[in-house]
Parts: C-alpha cells; sequence; structure tokens
C-alpha cells in the first residue's frame, strides 16, 4: 500500500531515545574522571620541573572547558528537527 503526502508517518516506540535521567549518570561520571585528570595536571604542574610544568599547566586550565563539552554531548537533537524539516517540506 502506497503513502500519500496526507498521511502522517508515526515512530515506533523501539526507535525513542533514552531518558535524560538515564543518561546522567554516565555523563557524571565521565566528568568526574576528566575533573579528576584536571586536577592531577594541576598537583604535576605545581611538583615538576620548569619545562614540563607548562604542559601541565595548559592542561588543567583547557580541561575544564573539554569536559563540559564532553559530558554535555550525546544528545543532539538536530538530526531529529532536520527529519522533522524534511517532512514539512515533502509536505509543502
Amino acid at each position: 500500500m502506497k503513502r500519500g503526502k496526507d498521511e502522517q508517518e508515526f515512530q515506533s516506540i523501539t526507535q525513542a531515545s533514552s531518558a535524560l535521567s538515564e543518561d546522567l549518570p554516565g555523563r557524571q561520571k565521565r566528568y568526574f574522571i576528566s575533573m579528576m585528570v584536571r586536577t592531577a595536571c594541576f598537583l604535576l604542574a605545581v611538583f615538576t620541573p620548569s619545562p614540563y610544568r607548562w604542559f601541565f599547566l595548559v592542561g588543567a586550565v583547557v580541561l575544564p572547558y573539554i569536559s563540559v563539552i564532553v559530558a554535555n554531548g550525546g544528545r543532539e537533537t538536530i538530526r531529529g528537527q532536520a527529519k522533522l524539516l524534511n517532512s514539512k517540506r515533502e509536505i509543502q
């Protein structure tokens, strides 16, 4: 049977993404690990000789930004919105 333009296409429940509450522990764990690496970089920057100190200091400064990006990543909804936009274009 061929679908017309007026019929809506429904998604199956098996295609639904997981709840945010299920993603939270994994994101918290990734953030915690990266903050521990940052703490180690800071401590190593304090206790290592000068040439290596700068490498660890840069790590201690840059890692918070990277940690937030990594912890918040993974819940992109752009694909879903793109499908919605594409389906609206097909209707018009």
